[in-house]
């Protein structure tokens, strides 16, 4: 077993389970009926941000009850580090926006530079209205704007370091089946 291998499995197991499997589903459930009830009558046009929304965005289209274009975009200010620095594009999105309601998906909101950053760009590049959609929204005072939610979240979760669901800890654990904090963070 290698170094990597052996320290990322102590870390799982040393791991806090904040939110289990099926309560994770659950919020998913939500979050769906939601969306579904907002947007199922205006041809949304979803990004998935890479990579930390893969699997919210996996989830969320299959409960769906609409037509909808599913596209991708990655920004990024973490690169496996667990602090984030400035915003940088690996691919930008390519869809025309022009006139559209475009939806943002992502695994949390933290303190939302990322996001707000992204759904700026949708703005300029023609998006009549950009809503963004969470799976875990961090429960502290340091938003990057004054009040900043996303349109729709699954659960909001204490201030820790956490992983699962498409959030990682130094590039492992986004397949963790719940939401983890890691030990004393």
């Amino acid at each position: 077993m290698t170094d990597t291998v052996a320290e990322m499995n102590q870390v799982m197991a040393e791991a806090d389970c904040l939110v289990n499997e099926q309560q994770v589903d659950i919020a998913i459930d939500t979050m769906a009926k939601e969306i579904t009830d907002s947007l199922k009558d205006s041809n949304p046009l979803l990004f998935c941000v890479m990579n930390g929304g893969l699997i919210l965005t996996g989830q969320l289209l299959t409960r769906l009850k609409f037509p909808v274009q599913a596209e991708y975009l990655h920004a990024t200010r973490y690169r496996q580090e667990t602090t984030g620095g400035i915003l940088e594009w690996k691919l930008r999105p390519e869809a025309d926006m022009k006139g559209r309601t475009v939806l943002i998906v992502d695994d949390i909101l933290d303190e939302g530079t990322t996001l707000c950053a992204i759904g700026d760009y949708c703005l300029a590049h023609g998006a009549s209205k950009v809503l963004t959609a969470v799976l875990v929204d961090k429960a502290h005072d340091r938003k990057s704007k004054p009040g900043l939610k996303a349109d729709f979240t699954g659960l909001y979760v204490e201030d820790r370091f956490l992983f699962g669901y498409g959030m990682d800890y130094k590039g492992y654990w986004r397949n963790a089946p719940g939401i983890y904090a890691l030990k004393g963070l």
